[in-house]
């Protein structure tokens, strides 16, 4: 599925947060500029503020909303922090084909660009003068924090649990999904359109982990080359992802030592014995499976939403989150 045609739906509204982005990192410290500019220019779906512009489009509000335009940047700003942090965490040196901030500049400067980029998007938060937006965002923020120190926690532990896992998907992706989506209905519609709101928050959620789970298939049988880095990098920085801890609990006595150990001391050599256990308990044809649950939840979502040709490309991307090679 190409995601071309939903993105030249709120293409207009997608240059005006492309401009905010590009503004907000500007910079008298000339590093924060270099280091900001090539993060921007790294390309990737921009599929969160889009997410939001779709959903407020999809709610009722007009084109060209410089409201729900800076909606949109925030959360990208948010997104586009947690990316440099993470790179530095899992040392990761691609991402989207390309060398990292981290690889180039450091881990001391990814850091703080990242610090930069989460203070300079409540600076935006402000700027939409809304107590409840701030309330949901810090709350949304802290939450990623959280999950990043929860995943940080099951690196090399092979005893992570899937409800566990399924937690650190929550905060760490889905919890931004669902806080963007609220805030595009609730901002379209008014805070008295209750039902309408929680089922947008409903829907961001679900794409969201449905979005994760597929990247955790993808991350042992997609094209390295499509999705912008290696494959199987998962287990090489020992995360006990949801391919992983399903095989774990579904292989035999030898087989799960041998996945214990992988986890435990990472790298590639175990790559090729756990490629043949995932294919053995079928475990990314479940983790897929469950992925495509999320993808039917988010679509019951919308059913709660007005129904337009908005609603309609929500329900695409939804297809989308499961169906992509990238």
């Amino acid at each position: 599925m190409d995601i071309a045609p939903l993105r030249a739906l709120v293409a207009d509204d997608m240059a005006i947060v492309d401009r905010i982005i590009r503004k907000r990192l500007e910079s008298d410290v000339a590093l924060i500029n270099q280091l900001g500019n090539y993060i921007v220019g790294g390309g990737g779906k921009r599929l969160r503020p889009m997410v939001v512009l779709i959903m407020a489009r999809a709610c009722g509000h007009p084109a060209g909303s410089d409201q729900h335009a800076l909606l949109g940047a925030i959360v990208e700003m948010i997104h586009t922090a947690t990316l440099l942090h993470d790179d530095v965490v899992d040392e990761s040196e691609v991402r989207r084909g390309r060398q990292t901030a981290n690889a180039l500049w450091g881990n001391e400067a990814s850091v703080l660009v990242g610090d930069f980029l989460y203070t300079r998007a409540f600076e935006m938060m402000v700027a939409l003068d809304d107590m409840p937006t701030m309330a949901t965002f810090s709350r949304t923020t802290n939450r990623i924090a959280e999950g990043e120190v929860m995943q940080l926690m099951h690196v090399h532990d092979p005893d992570v649990s899937e409800d566990r896992y399924r937690e650190v998907i929550y905060r760490k992706t889905a919890v931004l999904f669902e806080a963007g989506c609220e805030l595009a209905a609730r901002l379209a519609l008014g805070s008295e359109a209750q039902q309408a709101t929680q089922a947008a928050a409903a829907y961001g959620r679900h794409l969201g982990t449905a979005f994760q789970l597929a990247d955790d298939a993808l991350d042992y049988d997609g094209n390295a080359q499509a999705i912008g880095k290696n494959i199987g990098d998962d287990l090489a920085e020992g995360k006990p992802t949801l391919p992983l801890i399903h095989c774990l609990q579904h292989s035999d006595v030898t087989t799960r030592e041998m996945l214990r150990q992988a986890i435990e001391t990472g790298g590639q050599d175990y790559s090729d014995r756990v490629a043949d256990a995932l294919a053995a308990t079928r475990s990314i044809e479940y983790v897929r499976g469950l992925a495509e649950q999320e993808a039917a939840l988010a679509t019951q979502a919308l059913e709660k939403l007005p129904e337009n040709g908005f609603s309609t490309a929500l329900a695409s991307l939804a297809t989308f989150s499961v169906t992509r090679s990238y």
